[in-house]
């Protein structure tokens, strides 16, 4: 069964920093590309980020330059680095494989705020 935890989200200033984790569990993770999705309030879904399996790494437009995704194979995990946040960076945060697995994680949520 295939499991994901998020963590790592919070409130932080415009210009300020966090970095979320994934915890995946259930499936072959070494082997499949992971992502990095949010979900921001009264839009739809969007991907963030993704890495593939030999860290070859994808970002949209939007967080290119400000974001880092980093998988570490050892211990089935995926990161966000998001370095100058900006107040349209608020979302909740989920990370799935790509293409996706039918589960999902509850998130967790990032308030970029002053």
């Amino acid at each position: 069964q295939v499991h994901l935890v998020e963590s790592g989200g919070g409130l932080v200033q415009p210009g300020g920093s966090l970095r979320i984790t994934c915890v995946a569990s259930g499936f072959m993770f070494k082997t499949n590309t992971m992502a990095w999705l949010r979900r921001a309030p009264e839009k739809p879904r969007e991907l963030v980020a993704t890495v593939a399996p030999l860290d070859t790494t994808y970002y949209i437009d939007a967080v290119k330059g400000r974001f880092t995704i980093s998988r570490d194979n050892a211990k089935n995990t995926v990161t966000l680095e998001m370095n100058n946040l900006k107040p349209e960076d608020t979302a909740v945060y989920y990370c799935n494989a790509f293409p996706y697995k039918n589960s999902w994680g509850q998130g967790t949520q990032v308030t970029v705020s002053s």
